[in-house]
């Protein structure tokens, strides 16, 4: 009777890490959005914003597949419902979302207020937020991605642009043109 014997020499083999794709996106470079609304804000040089007869307003990011949707309300004694319907949209999304981040958002001098929301895991949209003066206007964002939702894969896109939001959000402001 034979035997066989294996001997290996060298490193153990060790699962490989988890990684993401090594994608880069353009340095970010914000213009103030051309708008006949009742608020201006600055957007990302490589999207491109329009607007509806509303002052709602669609901002796509052809380079990553993605929409930022904004919708305008005006507020008429209505805030406690405008609230909880952008706090509604948001948490509709816990069913598929790992974790909702939310950050809250004050700028006194410019009279906004808000909350971001970072949703994590396979939701449809990775970024939600609103933003307010609390007594005449009432904006509400969500990013969607043209793909099926994979955090995975379409993660440092959803970083890159929850930047944008941010300063999005950083750089509203209001008017009272009519």
């Amino acid at each position: 009777m034979g035997c066989i014997l294996f001997i290996s020499c060298g490193d153990d083999v060790l699962p490989k890490p988890e990684a993401f794709l090594s994608l880069e996106y353009p340095n970010a470079a914000y213009v103030v959005a051309p708008s006949e609304c009742n608020y201006s804000f600055e957007n990302n040089h490589i999207s491109t914003t329009s607007f509806k007869d509303n002052c709602s307003a669609t901002i796509k990011y052809p380079g990553l597949d993605g929409t930022l949707f904004l919708t305008y309300r005006k507020v008429d004694n209505n805030i406690n419902a405008l609230l909880r319907d952008a706090q509604k949209l948001t948490y509709e999304h816990v069913i598929k979302a790992d974790d909702i981040i939310e950050e809250k958002y004050v700028n006194e001098s410019q009279n906004v207020y808000g909350m971001f929301y970072d949703v994590r895991g396979n939701a449809a949209s990775q970024s939600q937020f609103y933003v307010t003066d609390s007594t005449t206007h009432f904006i509400t964002g969500s990013i969607y991605f043209n793909v099926k939702p994979n955090y995975d894969s379409i993660y440092p896109a959803a970083v890159y642009l929850k930047n944008d939001i941010r300063h999005l959000m950083e750089t509203i402001t209001w008017s009272t043109k009519d």
